[in-house]
């Protein structure tokens, strides 16, 4: 039997000097932060060619998984999405909205503002029956059942398991950024952060958002005198990583000068004399001076920023990496000597070296990163901290029992680490076996259950179903939902329909087809050949390919035949501008674009219209002519071959700003002839828009963004199932003309016009850092499936005030379109 151990205090006196930086504090807990740097909070998004295809529950899953536990848990970053800074998410919600579907979301789009407006991803969701209890009993990987420091603690000594360092910062090694200070930390010690009061007049430096591990570090150091003021700048030191000094300034302080304080800060009169720099002179060369990514070390250098009237947001603190009990801090002169084993601030020398401080508080930190806090603890324990490891005999304590073996389950996992897990809401017909789950029947009583707790729990997973129960009220029979759900379909198509003619006599599908492909690709044409006159029925497979048509095609003249364009007239278009316009101002299209490129041959034919995308360019005749045949006395007639790769795209569309993503959607064998752009910005996407006629020019047709990018996968997993024979064409429309707004409808606006500011103020109540996850779980029956939609976003302290916007909200519009 292995002895076992214990620690006994062994008393170390400290060295006395009096005038060192002290600064007493409160002892840091281990809690998660909730107060992070704005430029380095968490963001979420789905990779582009996963949108094409809806997620899973077990994708679901793995992405909960990764945000609780991260890389340094033992969990892979799931591979249809992306969540960074894994490590700031500071809890996770997650609402399952009972008996809602992704067409059930577009119906109401126009009043569902908060998750439209907030939630800046979205994708199509599998149909899965009982999802809240999948999360809790989902299983995470074996590595991940017990945390990395958990793992190296039992290696290590039981005794220093509590130790102040190992608390603090576990025992594996890292890099650097684990060591610099959160906002948060340095509010809490009085370090100057911009936008925080009493700073308002202090300079801030060229920094970036973000530092990495191979950021460059730098020494600084201060020395200050007794002015009427109180303690004043007198010089300033700086160093880079190697130790090398770049900067060392006298400064002469604002104000009188009563005590130099030249036992502590080594100035005199005589030195100040002939200076004429000033802090501003000082600011300004430090701003000069260090790098965009440069990390400032300094020993309590709160203190030396605070007389630079200096704003730094990447600091670290070497007195916070030694760190004692009770926050008591050390001094330079004592780690100096301890670790390095160098000589500071000795008597015989008049006052400090501010350089020798600087280059001393910039090795400690080196070394503290380069050897890890474990070894630093246990090559320094008994001098630093005065504690010595005693073995005790083995028969002092009986032989403790085996631990069981751990559970692999998602909810105890996180139990095992002390964080919260809770569920509020309906009665879950699998047990969830929770140590806090609450039942209620309405979302009122869930909403106020959750907002009334004391702390928000690091999972909480909340259950809505009073759109379930009017649901229910509204069509009792799986039958009539199927149809509602087909007559939600049927309207997301009206969207994408435009009728066209009258055309040349003898014009045919092929003709038409290609005719309107420069719009977009197109899904279905059917012919309509009246008594004299021939028009055609073009259904495009994205709704931007309607609206090109309208603007473009609209007027032309045909063999000296204007024909004419236009949508269908049903009840569902009743709204259609004001959708659209919904859809273009949508968070999911803000900065997106759509773009078609002409077969020069069409192009020659098509001459830019006079009004396009809300814009007037003058007007001018519009003439097509026949399109040439394929082929001429038997041969083949030849054109020159065009195609649209996402190379060519960014050529072009990059002189209007950066293009973060291009999406092409070639059909099989064929080229792609689309594109879907997606800007940095909406300002780019407008300058490209500003641009329209410069690209025609190009063979390029745009207009802004309309179609969400999830939603090709719904579309095409419901043309499956919905799919309407052209025959039956005739008995819809009759259908969709006797389908009239009823109490029922009424009733439903109303229950989803609840639910949007229940959720709302759900959102608003949660913690800054919270991955925030919508599930419109969908529903599966004989009669066919309904996909659901899962939004996400990750709250960053600013979308709820965009939600003061309910006294807007358009009275009564419950959309049964459009977009699905």
């Amino acid at each position: 039997m292995d002895p076992t151990t214990s620690l006994k205090r062994k008393y170390v006196a400290p060295a006395a000097h009096k005038n060192s930086k002290r600064l007493l504090t409160v002892q840091e807990g281990d809690g998660t932060l909730q107060c992070e740097r704005p430029h380095r909070s968490p963001r979420i998004s789905v990779l582009l060619d996963r949108l094409q295809q809806p997620i899973t529950m077990n994708e679901l899953t793995e992405l909960l998984h990764y945000a609780a536990l991260g890389k340094a848990g033992g969990v892979k970053q799931p591979s249809w999405c992306r969540l960074l800074h894994q490590r700031r998410i500071a809890a996770m919600n997650v609402v399952i909205v009972e008996g809602m579907t992704q067409s059930h979301f577009y119906k109401h789009y126009l009043t569902l503002l908060h998750l439209r407006n907030n939630y800046t991803t979205r994708v199509t969701f599998t149909p899965f029956p009982d999802v809240a209890s999948t999360i809790f009993s989902s299983e995470v990987p074996k590595s991940a059942t017990l945390s990395p420091r958990h793992r190296e603690s039992s290696q290590l000594h039981k005794a220093l398991n509590h130790h102040p360092v190992i608390a603090k910062f576990g025992t594996q090694r890292s890099g650097l950024t684990a060591y610099v200070l959160s906002q948060e930390e340095m509010i809490k010690k009085n370090y100057p952060v911009k936008g925080m009061p009493g700073f308002e007049e202090f300079m801030c430096t060229n920094s970036a958002d973000c530092v990495t591990d191979c950021s460059p570090m730098f020494g600084l150091d201060c020395e200050m005198c007794l002015t009427e003021k109180g303690n004043e700048l007198a010089r300033v030191s700086l160093v880079d990583s190697d130790g090398e000094c770049v900067m060392d300034e006298l400064v002469k302080p604002p104000n009188r000068i009563i005590n130099y304080l030249t036992r502590f800060s080594g100035i005199t009169a005589a030195m100040l004399k002939p200076v004429t720099t000033t802090l501003r002179d000082v600011q300004v060369k430090l701003r000069k001076l260090l790098p965009s990514d440069a990390v400032l070390v300094g020993h309590s250098i709160n203190n030396d920023l605070l007389a630079l009237k200096l704003i730094h947001p990447h600091v670290i603190d070497t007195s916070l990496l030694y760190r004692r009990e009770f926050g008591q801090r050390f001094k330079l002169k004592v780690l100096a000597e301890t670790v390095l084993g160098r000589q500071i601030q000795t008597e015989e020398r008049m006052g400090h070296n501010p350089t020798e401080d600087a280059v001393a508080a910039l090795e400690l930190a080196q070394y503290f990163i380069k050897t890890g806090p474990r070894q630093v603890v246990e090559l320094h324990l008994e001098e630093l901290w005065g504690y010595t490891i005693k073995e005790e005999p083995a028969d002092c304590e009986p032989e403790p029992e085996p631990e069981p073996a751990p559970s692999h389950r998602f909810a105890d996992v996180l139990h095992t680490r002390g964080r919260k897990v809770s569920y509020i809401g309906k009665r879950s017909d699998i047990a969830l076996n929770l140590c806090n789950q609450q039942w209620y029947n309405t979302d009122k009583e869930v909403l106020v259950t959750f907002r009334s707790q004391a702390s928000c729990p690091f999972l909480s997973v909340l259950h809505f179903s009073s759109f379930s129960d009017c649901l229910k009220r509204c069509t009792p029979h799986q039958q009539q939902q199927r149809q509602q759900y087909e007559r939600v379909c049927a309207n997301l198509r009206d969207l994408c329909v435009v009728f066209a003619g009258p055309f040349p006599a003898g014009f045919s599908e092929r003709e038409v087809r290609r005719l309107f492909c420069c719009c977009g690709p197109v899904r279905k044409i059917k012919m309509m050949n009246a008594a004299v006159r021939v028009h055609a029925k073009v259904e495009f497979e994205l709704l931007e390919g309607a609206v090109l048509a309208l603007g473009t095609l609209n007027g032309l003249s045909m063999q000296g035949q204007l024909i004419k364009v236009q949508r269908p007239v049903h009840e569902s278009m009743l709204d259609v501008d004001l959708t659209l316009e919904a859809l273009m101002c949508d968070s999911l299209n803000s900065s997106n674009l759509y773009t078609v490129k002409l077969n020069p041959r069409v192009a020659q034919r098509v001459h830019f219209p006079a009004h396009i995308n809300g814009h007037t360019f003058g007007t001018g005749s519009i003439a097509v002519d026949r399109f040439p045949p394929a082929k001429v006395n038997g041969t083949r007639h030849t054109t020159e071959k065009f195609k649209l790769s996402e190379e060519m795209v960014r050529e072009t569309f990059s002189h209007f700003g950066t293009v973060d993503g291009v999406a092409l959607h070639p059909k099989p064998g064929k080229y792609a002839r689309h594109a879907h752009i997606k800007f940095k910005s909406s300002e780019e996407k407008y300058a490209a828009l500003s641009s329209t006629k410069d690209l025609w020019r190009e063979n390029y047709l745009l207009c802004p963004s309309l179609t969400p990018p999830h939603l090709p996968s719904w579309v095409a997993s419901t043309t499956a199932v919905t799919a309407v024979d052209p025959d039956e064409d005739a008995a819809e429309d009759e259908e969709r003309t006797h389908n009239v707004t009823s109490s029922e409808d009424q009733e439903m606006a109303t229950a989803v016009r609840k639910l949007d500011r229940r959720l709302w103020k759900l959102f608003r109540s949660l913690p800054d850092g919270t991955l925030s996850v919508v599930i419109l779980p969908g529903h599966t029956s004989a009669h066919g499936h309904s996909p659901g939609l899962c939004l996400m976003e990750v709250k960053n302290g600013q979308q709820w005030k965009r939600a003061g916007h309910e006294e807007s909200r358009p009275a009564g519009t419950d959309l049964m379109c459009h977009l699905k």
